[in-house]
């Protein structure tokens, strides 16, 4: 399937030096950037009925900037004001890095995994061991939940904010190649507002365990996801982009050749046929001359036997 124009649910990135940017000159795609969910903060009268207390921990696990935004937003709202000693556990160095927005960063005990993988944060987690954990997070819970789960930390997780359909409006045009899915909530909004998704000729691209499964419950076969060899989602579509330009130029090659084929086939018959032609011309212009000299003899015979009779 040739892919001109593809969709990635999420926010434009900030940063002019994204990968999908390099998608686009280097295939020569239209990447658009259209959120299929949208994030909506709990207000503190609905946080207070989860009956969570955020001053009986003493150390928080952050998963993602929305987190932390939210986090400080409810805090506000709950006139909580967050002490100095609160201790900050981040997936990777940018979360980390983003709570400089709401706390002076040097002055705080702040952790991160150096690779941005869930599973290396809890060895550090592990040895903070008398901590009291909370964990901000939507009320769609993610794959970090389930590694905590796994590992048994004891925490408890806050939701704090909820994803939303990003509804698309009535007549909006949708002609997109190819989808990028980053959430359940994401499919969902996709299958919510187009109801004959399964009839769409759209190549489905996903990435997390729990989108993969709600891809496969909605039905969408998923045709592109991250892998050892291309463990970013940018990574993924350039990998299948590749290989799709690839089979493009074969198919080309291909027609060409065939093309160069059937050409060469059309002149070979063609000097074939003016052969023959010319073949049967040379007969029939030997027969002639054949004719001719036998019409002449003929003429000569008789002219010899009427000469001999008058004599």
């Amino acid at each position: 399937m040739n892919i001109k124009k593809i969709l990635v649910s999420q926010p434009r990135p900030t940063s002019e030096k994204s990968p999908y940017f390099d998608l686009e000159s280097k295939y020569g795609v239209e990447i658009v950037f259209r959120p299929f969910i949208k994030v909506e903060g709990l207000t503190s009268k609905e946080f207070r009925q989860s009956k969570i207390n955020v001053p009986d921990y003493s150390a928080i696990i952050l998963t993602a900037r929305t987190a932390i935004d939210h986090f400080f937003r409810l805090c506000k709202e709950l006139r909580y004001n967050v002490p100095d000693t609160l201790k900050y556990f981040c997936v990777s160095e940018t979360v980390a890095h983003y709570l400089q927005k709401y706390v002076i960063y040097r002055k705080r005990k702040i952790f991160y995994s150096e690779t941005g993988r869930m599973e290396d944060l809890i060895p550090i987690i592990a040895k903070h061991n008398k901590e009291t954990y909370l964990m901000p997070v939507s009320d769609v819970h993610n794959d970090k939940a389930v590694v905590l789960d796994n590992n048994k930390v004891k925490y408890v997780k806050a939701v704090m904010y909820r994803t939303v359909s990003n509804n698309f409006k009535p007549g909006e045009t949708f002609d997109y190649d190819m989808l990028v899915f980053f959430t359940p909530a994401g499919i969902k909004s996709y299958t919510t507002n187009f109801p004959d998704y399964m009839d769409r000729k759209v190549v489905i691209a996903a990435m997390g365990s729990t989108t993969l499964e709600a891809a496969a419950k909605a039905g969408l076969t998923i045709d592109v996801t991250i892998t050892p060899e291309a463990p970013s989602m940018a990574s993924a579509i350039a990998q299948y982009l590749k290989k799709v330009q690839a089979e493009e130029e074969k198919a080309a090659t291909a027609t060409d050749e065939d093309t160069q084929a059937l050409a060469a086939k059309r002149s070979a018959a063609a000097k074939k046929a003016a052969a023959t032609r010319a073949a049967k011309k040379a007969a029939a212009d030997a027969l002639a001359a054949k004719r001719s000299a036998a019409a002449k003899k003929a003429a000569a015979t008789r002219a010899a036997k009427k000469a001999a009779d008058k004599k």
